[in-house]
């Protein structure tokens, strides 16, 4: 089982640039695939990036895609992702996700354990 808190939300200015952090505890994280997920207001959680468990595989939703990058240290059993070029539609709660299957996954029912989010808001 592993626990993990996301950090590095905030307010930013459209244009701006956050990186955020997925801490994880307990197992080590390299036993995972990590995936990041968002939910804007009134919105359903939608996908937004993964990485496998060496970090050499990595996948985007489209409208992240050279904005967005997700890596990891597993030595340090931490994931990020560094949002750049923000935009008000990015404005979500972003969670970190661990899946324990093999392979990465896109979908929030591919992953077994979930981060308590943390808020990012985006102004124009």
């Amino acid at each position: 089982q592993v626990q993990l808190v996301e950090s590095g939300g905030g307010l930013v200015q459209a244009g701006g640039s956050l990186r955020l952090s997925c801490a994880a505890s307990g197992r080590t994280s390299s036993s995972y695939a990590m995936g990041w997920f968002r939910q804007g207001p009134g919105k359903e959680r939608e996908f937004v990036a993964t990485i496998s468990r060496s970090g050499t595989g990595k996948y985007y939703r489209e409208s992240v895609k050279g904005r967005f990058i997700i890596s990891r240290d597993n030595a340090k059993n931490t994931v990020y992702l560094q949002m750049n070029s923000l935009k008000p539609e990015d404005t979500a709660v972003y969670y970190c996700a661990a899946r324990s299957n093999y392979g990465m996954g896109y979908d929030h029912h591919d992953y077994n354990y979930w981060g308590q989010g943390t808020q990012v808001t985006v102004s124009s």
